[in-house]
């Protein structure tokens, strides 16, 4: 029954039922129980959940999660409705950020998602499309391979009639999201291996091109390896980088995930830099947890403690270093949006407003409820695409009452949320990555460069 220490909100249901079968979690890495017990039930969690936000269920809280998690680990099986809860939590870790008492969160969802993968027999409609998402999104080769049909479907102008349509959506909901969030595709040649500073040379990096990122926003990239050199970095663009396996630790899939840091180590490594750069935001905190996913590795515990210690944002590299390169004004009111993993997972506010603020003539406005995510959360969207288009259009409706001209983050997933929903308010905004906007200024583009509306690619 429910613990009397539960708090002030309204105690919740035994939703995992009564004792049968075995318990929820084997003896491999199940959630820490030292860290439940961190949990009080305060209840400050709540309103920065966007699952409880929407549905007011007590078991969609993270408190609620924790509580599923201390039934758990007392011997409850691993029921439906547990899984249901546990898959319903978008990994943003605004909860983290909330706590007064610095609950791990986001150790305890990952560890519990891990077990849930394992153990959790899923229906075949479900594990197929797990499947097929994985078999994809962590590939940088497979998704570059994507391009070319995304590219003539957009260019031949199939891509408008459907949408025209409107038939996609209610024949096929998981396709019509991936429809709606595929960005306009462009010609970008692949970064050079290396590039040296300009000027006197002030460190040596390591840049992830990443899966998404790599695929769908190569512009990012270019225009963050730009940036650095201009600011004095020489520039490593190792091969055959591979996935970080953020996507993969975020849902679940641990072994893969550990699979995928470990290539991703060997390669950096070998590259021989002192900082390793991230220009997106899931990647760098999955990437500054290495540590902790390889914790039981012998081979390699310690080189991935190591390795998360050079693990940097962009903004994060670029305030520790400092401003050489001279700024160009640009003359646009820009809305800034946190996305969920630099801010909530990294703590990183601060850094790139102030890179936002040193550009002459740009003026940043802030977002309402910047602590309630987009909707995005890696792959969630696609797993759950109703949800999701509510949290999207939220956000995208705060986005538009700024009246700024340019939205601003440092996320893939994040800009092609927000884009889709700006698209479906009927909205006009252009969208930018963080790095694109310094790369403008700093080369002293002029300002049209960046202001393509997010509806106008449809």
């Amino acid at each position: 029954m429910v613990d009397a220490t539960w708090g002030t909100g309204p105690a919740p249901r035994d939703v995992l039922g009564p004792v049968a079968g075995e318990p929820a979690f084997d003896g491999h890495r199940p959630p820490r129980r030292e860290l439940v017990d961190d949990c009080v039930h305060c209840g400050f969690c709540l309103t920065t959940c966007p699952t409880y936000v929407l549905w007011g269920e007590e078991m969609d809280s993270p408190r609620g999660r924790i509580y599923l998690m201390k039934q758990g680990l007392d011997g409850e099986p691993m029921s439906d409705a547990m899984v249901q809860h546990v898959d319903a939590c978008l990994g943003c870790m605004a909860c983290v950020t909330a706590c007064p008492s610095g609950v791990r969160y986001d150790r305890l969802i990952e560890d519990t998602r891990a077990q849930v993968e394992r153990r959790h027999p899923r229906p075949p409609r479900q594990r197929l499309l797990r499947e097929a998402i994985f078999a994809l999104f962590p590939y940088p080769r497979r998704l570059r391979l994507l391009r070319v049909p995304l590219r003539a479907y957009q260019a031949t102008g199939l891509q408008r009639l459907v949408t025209r349509s409107g038939l996609l959506p209610r024949l096929a909901p998981t396709l019509a999201t991936l429809e709606s969030l595929a960005p306009p595709l462009t010609r970008v040649p692949r970064p050079p291996r290396r590039v040296p500073a300009r000027g006197p040379r002030r460190a040596v990096v390591g840049v992830l091109t990443g899966c998404v990122q790599g695929a769908f926003f190569p512009d990012v990239n270019a225009a963050t390896i730009r940036v650095l050199a201009a600011e004095g970095c020489d520039v490593v663009v190792p091969p055959a980088q591979g996935c970080c396996g953020a996507l993969s630790a975020h849902n679940g899939r641990d072994g893969q995930a550990r699979g995928f840091a470990r290539r991703l180590i060997d390669r950096f490594e070998r590259a021989g830099v002192e900082r390793v750069v991230v220009n997106a935001a899931g990647c760098g905190s999955s990437m500054k947890e290495y540590a902790d996913l390889l914790r039981d590795d012998p081979r390699y515990a310690g080189r991935a403690a190591t390795f998360a210690a050079k693990v940097r944002d962009l903004s994060e590299l670029l305030v520790e270093l400092g401003p050489v390169a001279p700024r160009h004004p640009l003359p646009v009111t820009v809305a800034y949006h946190d996305a969920c993993h630099l801010a909530h997972a990294q703590g990183i506010r601060a850094q790139p407003r102030a890179l936002l603020d040193g550009i002459p003539e740009l003026d940043v406005r802030e977002i309402a409820d910047p602590e309630i995510c987009c909707g995005s959360a890696g792959v969630w969207n696609v797993l759950n695409p109703g949800p999701a288009a509510e949290l999207g259009d939220r956000k995208a409706a705060d986005v538009l009452a700024t009246g700024a001209q340019l939205l601003v983050t440092a996320n893939p997933g994040c800009l092609m949320q927000v884009a889709a929903s700006v698209r479906r308010l009927g909205g006009e905004i252009a969208l930018a990555h963080t790095a694109r906007v310094l790369d403008a200024s700093i080369r002293g583009l002029p300002v049209t460069a960046l202001l393509q509306p997010a509806s106008s690619s449809r």
